[in-house]
């Protein structure tokens, strides 16, 4: 678990539960630029929590800029997962979150890491 890596185990892939995700019953809020939608989930094997990362072709048209805004949310949380992680493991259940992008404009990514520190203070502050 104090490997810093992101595999496939820890996305968000089922469409079942990407729908129940956004069906309702989910809890959500925003720290702009980004906004958090989560849910518990039963533990899947290999993973505590599974994300899911969001950035509408509404806000970029072109697919170089949605991918590195992809790239830099991915690496934000990838860095600073360990908490939500370790809570989860506390608790012994699994998590489903989404991050969705707001904003029009790129955003630096230290600007980005910042506010997923805030956002994972939050998830596992309203999850107690």
């Amino acid at each position: 678990m104090d490997k810093n890596t992101l595999c496939k185990a820890e996305r968000l892939c089922s469409k079942i539960q990407i729908e129940k995700l956004f069906a309702g019953g989910s809890k959500s809020f925003s720290v702009y630029p980004l906004r958090v939608v989560f849910m518990p989930m039963e533990k899947t094997e290999g993973s505590l929590a599974s994300i899911l990362i969001s950035v509408p072709k509404k806000r970029f048209k072109r697919a170089v800029k949605r991918n590195r805004v992809k790239r830099q949310i991915r690496e934000a949380y990838r860095k600073n997962k360990h908490e939500l992680l370790h809570f989860l493991d506390e608790k012994a259940e699994g998590m489903a979150v989404a991050f969705i992008y707001l904003s029009d404009e790129l955003v630096l990514t230290d600007e980005i890491e910042k506010k997923m520190k805030v956002l994972l203070a939050r998830i596992i502050e309203k999850s107690v």
